[in-house]
């Protein structure tokens, strides 16, 4: 082999690895954005949600004024989502801040869970048209959380198999793209709220 075609050889070879480490490197940052974006989705809806649950509470308010301990339950469970939705806004995909996030939301739809049990020996409470419509927005944004979180967690699996896969791994691991978290579900016996027959 001549030296002129080890060197075009050598340079063909360089620029085959260089386009490589660039197309492994633009694909993890696309991918990351991805999942950044579907996070920015579930926090649309998870602020939805947050904004009804008062309107729930001072709805039920006025007819369960013996149940003040578990309306408190429901805004202090809220307070703790908001607070578990603002870190995980920070760094979506980051496992404490999804493990926190999941848990909070957990505690809150157990909350809300026995708030619309208790709500069940309330009569007028079921008549009331505000809670009526409450309830309705809040089972509405229940499943678009839902759809929400499923399309997250798509994205965060596209993104891992791509830091995961060779070679894409060698320049996930040089650069510091780790592993993003999915977003639990909730437990299967708390992750919708009830609904109220009217």
């Amino acid at each position: 082999m001549s030296m002129a075609a080890f060197l075009i050889f050598f340079i063909a070879v360089i620029a085959i690895v260089a386009v490589i480490i660039i197309n492994s490197y633009n694909d993890l940052i696309k991918f990351r954005n991805r999942y950044n974006n579907a996070y920015s989705q579930i926090d649309v809806q998870l602020q939805r949600r947050y904004d009804l649950i008062p309107n729930l509470v001072e709805t039920a308010k006025g007819y369960m004024k013996h149940e003040r301990e578990t309306l408190e339950a429901v805004i202090a469970a809220r307070n703790s989502a908001i607070n578990a939705s603002s870190r995980a806004v920070q760094n979506p995909g980051d496992p404490q801040a999804m493990q926190q996030l999941g848990n909070a939301e957990a505690a809150l739809s157990g909350a809300l869970s026995r708030l619309m049990v208790l709500s069940e020996s309330y009569p007028e409470l079921k008549a009331d048209r505000t809670m009526s419509q409450v309830m309705e927005e809040l089972a509405s944004t229940e499943n678009r959380i839902a759809f929400a979180r499923q399309a997250f967690n798509d994205a965060v699996t596209l993104y891992n198999t791509k830091s995961e896969s060779f070679p894409s791994n060698l320049i996930a691991n040089s650069f510091n793209f780790s592993v993003a978290e999915l977003l639990p579900e909730a437990s299967p016996e708390i992750k919708t709220v009830p609904r109220m027959s009217f």
